[in-house]
Formats: structure tokens, sequence, C-alpha cells
């Protein structure tokens, strides 16, 4: 069973130096048909302006990936951390117990385009963590890249739940095909591009859940992006 989420039926904040897009309620938007799915809570398409960002603020229990698309994201955090995040770059910040962050373009005169994903964590009240790697294009062409997973295997970062995220970058006549094991469900996001899902045609934007499927096969890409969760229910 699939079921697609369309790209223009996503919440909208613009804040003037903000333009972001929520897959799930968030803030301001709140739809209760689109809660999350398993523990992914959040996928935020933010666009922030040259100079601008999101001023320090608090966070518990949640694992925080963010995912650089295009431009320089620069991070601050009470636990020391300090960096400028660039395409290709996945960090992932383990809230636990309490953290305090900023988030910013590092850029004075580009904007900055990245996905925000929360994912509930399977233990609460941890300590908080903080990690980032870098992914290179070639290492996510014509496959599925993981990049996030519960123990860190294949070199990914690791997070507090049972779940992993794959990365790939799909053109022309790319074909993946992912098993998705029962009792499993499949997310799968379009960051750029655009390609078909199981048949269904998808766009930048787009999403699509994966629900009693044997497999899930990507193919007809037009220079595609795309983040595919497989997550518990």
């Amino acid at each position: 069973m699939l079921k697609v989420r369309k790209s223009e039926e996503r919440g909208i904040a613009n804040l003037g130096w903000l333009d972001s897009k929520h897959t799930f309620s968030f803030g301001h938007y709140h739809d209760p048909a689109h809660m999350g799915v398993g523990p992914l809570r959040v996928i935020n398409e933010d666009r922030v302006h040259a100079g601008r960002g999101f001023d320090a603020h608090g966070h518990r229990d949640m694992e925080i990936i963010s995912y650089v698309l295009d431009g320089a994201l620069e991070h601050k955090d009470s636990m020391g951390n300090g960096s400028v995040l660039r395409y290709g770059d996945v960090q992932r910040m383990s809230a636990g117990k309490g953290v305090v962050h900023s988030e910013f373009n590092g850029s004075k005169t580009d904007p900055v385009h990245f996905l925000q994903i929360w994912i509930q964590p399977n233990q609460v009240g941890a300590p908080s963590g903080y990690e980032e790697k870098h992914f290179d294009r070639e290492s996510k062409l014509g496959r599925l890249r993981l990049v996030a997973s519960s123990d860190g295997r294949e070199g990914s970062v690791t997070i507090r739940q049972d779940a992993a995220l794959y990365a790939g970058i799909l053109n022309g006549g790319d074909e993946v095909s992912f098993p998705l094991q029962a009792g499993r469900i499949g997310y799968l996001h379009v960051a750029q591009g655009a390609l078909s899902v199981n048949g269904i045609a998808l766009k930048a934007g787009d999403a699509v859940r994966v629900d009693d499927e044997a497999s899930i096969v990507l193919n007809g890409a037009d220079n595609a992006e795309v983040l595919l969760f497989d997550l518990p229910h």
C-alpha cells in the first residue's frame, strides 16, 4: 500500500527570512492526519536568507538530523560544538536530557537550503550528543547510501531509534530496489528532482509512505535526490 503526500499539501511557514514547508504538523501548522510516521515526527524543508537563522533555543528527547542541500548552515550548541555544514554533510544532534542550539545561514550573500528531520528516540533522559559526517555525491550515485542508523554501521551517524535513513541520487536509467521487511514502514521523501516509486510519479517535495510491499522500487529519475526512511511501526 502506498500513500502519497504531495509537496503542495504541506504546511507553510514564511517569516520573511525563512521559507519553510512542513511535511508533518509543526509549530502553528497542525493537521491531525499528518502527525508523523512511526517515530518520524518532522521533515521540514527550510530555506533561510543570508545572514539570518534560528536563535538559541532548547530541545529535549529528540534525535535531530540536518541534511544540507545547498549553501552553508552554521551550528552552535550548549555542548560546545560549532561548525558550518555544506552539501553532503549530515548532522545528528541527540537532544537527550536537554540541549540549547542555534542554526544560522553561514553566508552573508547566499541562502541556505536544508532538511530538518526529527525522530523520536527509543529512550528518554539520555545524555545529549552530537555527530556530523560527510557523504560525498559519488557515494550516493545510483544507489541508496546509509547515512543514519541505530548502530552507526557503514559509517553512518548513530541515532537512538530502530530506524535507518538512506540517501540516494538517481538519474536516467538508474533503478534501485529496496527490500521492505515485514512489519516495517518505508517513507520516501524527494529532496530534489523527480522519479517514480513503485510506478507512482513524484517530484521535489513529494513523499510516499509504503506499507505491506515486498520492495520499494525507484526508477524513471530526472536528477533526483531522495531520502528513504526504514521505520518501525
